[in-house]
């Protein structure tokens, strides 16, 4: 028989079989009823019905694109990273935004924190930081963020969200007064991804070449400049085009105008970590810049979109338990407990070998180990290669080196109170905050917070709140106050 060759443009099976008929199914005879038979109508359904994944519990609604890393500055003093090594060294990347609290099908110009997630494709294998556009977050520690989000997501009984849920868990984490002001002040909608600046937001360990330790926080600050909108111009883009931020980030990479940030960290040694006035790893606070001074690294720059958002935006998978050499974690318990849960996260919505994926893959080195099977494993790693080790077949090897210093430990396991530095405090940094805002700053700060408190039906809950804005600063509870008042009284 003689082979025949199907063209390029020949639509087929996934088996690769030729399609006859892509427009009407196999039937009994004219207007009779389908045949189990057709192979082509039940693969196209039962793949239909398998096209979405489940959705991120938090960052659902995301956008994404590729770019790189380039260092400009020598910061080898402070870590061993080898991506970090040489000025003018260059690593691939893919950075994914996205907002936190809406689903996959929700607006991107809304009140909400957007996340910052960066992939470093480095030849030492994949760097994950996984951050946010506010160097700061609602909790510090782990353990309350299922209940955060939950307060945050749709009712279980309304199905939406719910002012009275959302006030109601503030209310009792009076931690969260630092952010729900920056949520609430002119940066909580940016105008786009590109207008706004992203944070490593926890605390992070570099280690350099001699073993010394340093306690770091990374500050990406936009090129482009810091550019937000008004909740009455975010509402009418909102209205308008539910996708504003990926539109824009499309089209400004596909005209060529590509986004860029600088990067620059703030240096902290080890040794000043036990005695600074408040508590450096606490994800509630920030580290005074008059205290620890921004250092340049380097520019990121984002200079090509995705061929296909599900496989490489949604699929994309980001762990901050993913380091490299010279970078590891620090005790933040916010990151301790993140550490486990974005894999954990992946593992349940992509599966166990969601590392195998185009977008989640090192690109400037091999993963080589022992893991092989599960679902979608195409990770044989050589025939005969051995699932076990140590072995005597020369698999590989660990290298004996920890990836950054050890941290020092003590005292008694259990549950305990984070330890309490001299100048720890929940409000005084809002405070802070809301004393370096404009006058108008501050009035489109308290008409936004009043807006949503307003609405809340209990009054313990309302008191609560305003208590919070009273011991940060006497002014900004007040005028909370007065404006909540208002409003109700309406």
């Amino acid at each position: 028989m003689s082979k025949r060759v199907l063209t390029a443009r020949t639509l087929t099976t996934e088996s690769g079989a030729p399609v006859a008929d892509n427009q009407h199914s196999a039937s009994a005879g004219i207007g009779g009823p389908l045949l189990l038979q057709d192979q082509h109508l039940l693969e196209k359904l039962a793949r239909f019905n398998r096209e979405r994944i489940p959705e991120r519990v938090v960052h659902a609604r995301g956008s994404g694109a590729y770019g790189y890393f380039e260092v400009t500055d020598d910061v080898t003093g402070f870590t061993y990273a080898d991506f970090l090594s040489t000025v003018g060294k260059r690593t691939e990347l893919f950075l994914r935004f996205s907002t936190v609290a809406d689903s996959l099908g929700g607006a991107d110009a809304v009140r909400d924190p957007r996340g910052f997630a960066v992939k470093f494709y480095t030849e030492e294998g994949n760097y994950d930081l996984v951050g946010n556009n506010t160097p700061v977050f609602f909790i510090k520690d782990p353990i309350k963020f299922p209940d955060f989000i939950h307060s945050q997501k749709r009712d279980p009984f309304t199905g939406k969200q719910e002012p009275d849920n959302v006030w109601d868990f503030w209310a009792h984490a009076p931690e969260a007064t630092h952010q729900v002001t920056w949520l609430m002040g002119d940066r909580g909608i940016p105008a786009s991804y590109r207008h706004m600046n992203g944070y490593g937001s926890h605390t992070y360990q570099w280690t350099n070449a001699d073993g010394e330790a340093f306690f770091v926080k990374y500050h990406f600050k936009t090129n482009q400049g810091v550019r937000s909108l008004s909740s009455e111009q975010a509402a009418g883009i909102a209205g308008k085009d539910a996708n504003s931020h990926q539109t824009d980030l499309l089209q400004a990479i596909e005209r060529g105008v590509n986004p860029s940030w600088t990067l620059y960290v703030q240096i902290m040694p080890a040794a000043e970590a036990a005695d600074y006035r408040f508590n450096p790893f606490d994800l509630t606070k920030v580290w005074p810049h008059k205290d620890f001074p921004l250092q340049r690294v380097g520019r990121l720059v984002l200079d090509r979109n995705p061929d296909n958002v599900f496989a490489e935006v949604e699929q994309a998978a980001f762990s901050p338990n993913n380091f490299v050499p010279g970078i590891g974690p620090s005790p933040d318990k916010m990151l301790q407990g993140r550490l486990f849960a974005y894999a954990d996260a992946h593992r349940y919505r992509l599966g166990v070998n969601h590392t195998l994926l185009a977008v989640n893959a090192p690109k400037a080195t091999t993963a080589q180990n022992y893991g092989r099977d599960g679902f979608m494993a195409t990770n044989s790693q050589g025939r005969a290669a051995k699932n076990y080790e140590p072995n005597s077949y020369d698999g590989p090897v660990e290298t004996g080196r920890a990836l950054s210093a050890p941290l020092a430990v003590s005292g008694w396991t259990g549950t305990h109170e984070a330890p309490l530095h001299t100048k720890d405090d929940d409000f005084f940094q809002a405070g802070e905050l809301y004393r370096l805002m404009s006058a108008d700053e501050k009035s489109r700060l308290i008409a936004n917070i009043a807006g949503g408190l307003s609405q809340v039906s209990r009054d313990d809950v309302i008191e609560k709140n305003l208590a919070h804005f009273h011991a940060a600063d006497p002014e900004y509870g007040r005028r909370v106050e007065e404006a909540v008042r208002a409003l109700r009284e309406d």
